[in-house]
């Protein structure tokens, strides 16, 4: 039998590790080496879809193809031109284009929007941030790491909720840029 070297024997401890806790990642660098390992997801993700809506009644002497679909239908009305409208709101509502940026989570971990309990938060919806500055902590491995934002702005959003575990990629803070 062939001794195992002891990287193999650490990633398969660390491998072990994973499996009996509630960490769904690990990374460590060690000595130029690096380490990622994570773990499969348990919850498969479904897809949600809308329900089929059913076709609206064709107008009577429309000449349907094959499947019971128009072949040919009546040709659209005119667009109004410039100034005029047809006195209808439209039917498709506008939707506001979400222009802020995420500060993401760089690593799993729990999210704490201030340096202690007792302390302010380091922002709140409205404050107004330049680039560097703190906006969050990520506790991971009893090591609390500072997340600076990476843009000047207004702060429009914390999705994040202090105390909660965050993973590597998630939004903390949403920011406006000025």
């Amino acid at each position: 039998m062939s001794e195992q070297s002891p990287l193999v024997t650490r990633v398969q401890l660390l491998v072990e590790a994973l499996a009996n806790s509630g960490v769904g990642e690990i990374e460590l660098t060690e000595d130029g080496t690096r380490i990622q390992i994570k773990r499969a997801s348990a919850i498969t993700p479904t897809v949600l879809t809308p329900p089929a809506m059913p076709l609206p009644p064709f107008p009577a002497g429309t000449i349907t193809g094959a499947a019971g679909l128009p072949a040919f239908g009546p040709l659209p009305a005119a667009a109004p031109k410039a100034g005029q409208g047809d006195g209808r709101a439209s039917a498709r509502p506008r939707q506001a284009v979400d222009t802020s940026i995420a500060v993401v989570s760089p690593l799993t971990g729990v999210y704490y929007n201030a340096s202690s309990p007792a302390s302010d938060p380091f922002v709140n919806v409205g404050d107004t941030v330049q680039a560097g500055q703190v906006v969050a902590i990520v506790e991971a491995m009893k090591v609390f790491n500072e997340v600076k934002s990476e843009v000047s702005g207004a702060v429009v959003a914390i999705p994040a909720k202090n105390g909660q575990l965050v993973h590597k990629g998630d939004a903390l803070v949403r920011i406006q840029p000025i």
